[in-house]
């Protein structure tokens, strides 16, 4: 267990990058290109300025939410993320624990490096836990990605989170200077009995991406399919432009997530805050929007909320607290951002996430 006490995600962040393997640490945290989004989706949100009431009641005031029809204890989600046992021995199973403890959603990658059953089994039964998602990355049969979705909710998930913009890898300039690669031992358990992928003929252009990978990139009808053949809400995870959300939800999709991956696939995209209004605005509450990206304090969390989020995910905060101290360092990074947020709140006068909107925010 790491011998520092850190006080905020900040300190969480520079003890974490003093004790993870260079590799490892270009994988889980590098971004895109030159970094641009990846640094731009944190000062966003630090840019935009608060605007409290005073003299407010807040008794009995709360951070709960409805979403698909059910109330959670706040709007915290840790977002999907590949390959945990990089960060830390216990993985997804102590990212779950502490996500179930504290209440908090939790949404599970595609590319786990735990099984999807073991870590329902885990989080499932806590009382008072928040939403357990499955993320999903269509594959290039669909007999597999079907039985993928099977699997999911015969395991009790409650939601298909299907990414969408990354049907390709970004171009990873820092995890490529470390030349990592997985270690022995840890790999997508979920995706072990894949079919093996058919090499699609070469065109004239003679381009491994266009020829082979971008030959089987999911298109709006296999959103149409998988809405189709499941039970459970599907939310698109990656949206940035307000056409495309009007799309997805013609194409079947209950939910939204704003999301640019982190700034781990395409550069010089916005940062999340500054898109989400445009997408809230094109949604006009047909389903709720999330947003992930850059949030570093509840505050962050409550500025979201101001411009029409319903909740949010949180991604490399949640892997630093995994690095420090497991399960008990994924708690701490949680339960930091609910005390800040409802801090945040009893200082702009809101009792609860209602009463949150835009006239609370400037900048």
């Amino acid at each position: 267990m790491h011998t520092l006490h850190p006080t905020t995600l900040s300190d969480h962040e520079n003890s974490a990058q003093q004790t993870l393997p260079a590799a490892h640490w270009a994988y889980l945290f590098g971004g895109a290109a030159d970094e641009l989004t990846l640094r731009k989706n944190t000062t966003a949100w630090q840019h935009i300025e608060l605007l409290p009431r005073v003299l407010r009641s807040i008794q009995g005031g709360h951070t709960r939410i409805q979403l698909f029809g059910r109330e959670y204890a706040h709007p915290i989600l840790v977002a999907p993320m590949a390959y945990q046992q990089l960060a830390h021995p216990a993985g997804e199973l102590a990212t779950a624990l502490a996500a179930a403890a504290l209440e908090a959603g939790f949404v599970c990658s595609t590319q786990a490096s735990t099984s999807l059953e073991n870590i329902a089994e885990l989080y499932l039964p806590e009382q008072g836990r928040g939403p357990l998602w499955f993320q999903l990355y269509m594959q290039h049969e669909r007999e597999f990605t079907l039985e993928l979705v099977q699997r999911a909710e015969q395991a009790g998930y409650e939601a298909l989170v299907l990414t969408v913009d990354a049907p390709v890898s970004g171009v990873r300039d820092r995890e490529r200077q470390h030349s990592f690669a997985l270690p022995a031992g840890i790999e997508a358990v979920n995706l072990k009995h894949q079919p093996l992928h058919a090499p699609t003929p070469f065109s004239k252009s003679g381009s491994v991406l266009f020829d082979h990978h971008m030959a089987h990139a999911p298109t709006w009808t296999d959103v149409d399919w998988l809405a189709s053949h499941t039970r459970l809400p599907v939310i698109l995870k990656g949206i940035t432009h307000p056409a495309d959300a009007t799309s997805a939800i013609e194409h079947g999709a209950q939910g939204l997530i704003v999301s640019n991956h982190g700034g781990r696939v395409l550069d010089t995209m916005p940062a999340t805050a500054t898109v989400l209004p445009s997408i809230v605005k094109a949604v006009h509450d047909r389903v709720p929007v999330l947003v992930d990206g850059g949030l570093r304090r509840g505050s962050d969390v409550f500025k979201a909320v101001a411009l029409g989020a319903t909740a949010v995910l949180v991604g490399r905060p949640v892997l630093h607290g995994l690095v420090n101290q497991g399960a008990q360092g994924v708690a701490h990074v949680l339960r930091l951002l609910r005390d800040e947020l409802e801090i945040t709140m009893a200082l702009c006068g809101c009792a609860t996430l209602a009463q949150v909107d835009e006239s609370m925010i400037g900048g």
